[in-house]
Formats: C-alpha cells, structure tokens, sequence
C-alpha cells in the first residue's frame, strides 16, 4: 500500500497536498482498497464552500456508500470531472488521476491538526 509522505490525512481517510494555496484533495490507498471497486461519486460545485470535518460529497463503491470530508476550510475551485466517466481512477490512482476536489484553502493553520504520514498508518495499523 502506498502512503506518500508529502501529503497530510484525516482519519476520515482523505489526503491533502498543497501547491501553493491550493488543496488537492482525495482518498487514501487504504481507503479505496476497503471501499472496493468505486462505482460512483457526488462532489460540491465549483465555488461551494467546504468546512474542515464536514461532508462535501459521496462515494459509492460495491460495498458501501460513505461520506468524503474535507481536510481544510475553503472554496472548491476545481472538481475532477473525469471520474464522472471514470470512478475507477480512484481504485487505479487515488493519489494522482483518483483526485477529487480542489479547494483554496482559507486558514493554513488547519493543516497542523491533519496526520502525517507515520501517524496516519499507525491509525490504520500499518
């Protein structure tokens, strides 16, 4: 299982990766190993805005339909629309073409309370 070290989790089994101001937002390897084969996704329009902890779209795979929460505060600027066609890309690539959101993150300082890596596999019992 893949964890890159660039990036900060939720317990929620999101991930974040920053450029600039910005926030790529996704789900973790582990995450859609459990999930299984991803059939579907619901996410926010362009210039919603999402609150850390809160629900900001669904998944649904063949073994259940679960809630995406958001690592950060902000506004979607961007939302991956090929995974409308293609929701096997979060299966495939969940931390490159399985991204889902983008959000330009309003308050830095919410990062701080996302898991590192090493914290992140100690919670899934890597």
């Amino acid at each position: 299982m893949n964890f890159p070290e660039n990036l900060r989790y939720t317990k929620e089994h999101e991930w974040i990766r920053m450029e600039g101001d910005i926030g790529i937002v996704g789900i973790t390897d582990y995450a859609q190993s459990e999930l299984g084969d991803v059939v579907y996704l619901e996410f926010p329009a362009v210039g919603t805005k999402v609150e850390q902890g809160k629900s900001f779209g669904t998944i649904e795979a063949v073994k259940a339909v679960s809630d995406l929460y958001s690592p950060v505060s902000g506004e979607v600027v961007e939302v991956n629309g090929e995974l409308h066609d293609k929701p096997e890309l979060v299966n495939q690539h969940p931390y490159e073409g399985g991204w889902m959101i983008k959000v330009k993150v309003q308050h830095r300082s919410q990062l701080d309370v996302l898991l590192e890596v090493a914290a992140y596999k100690k919670l899934i019992g890597q």
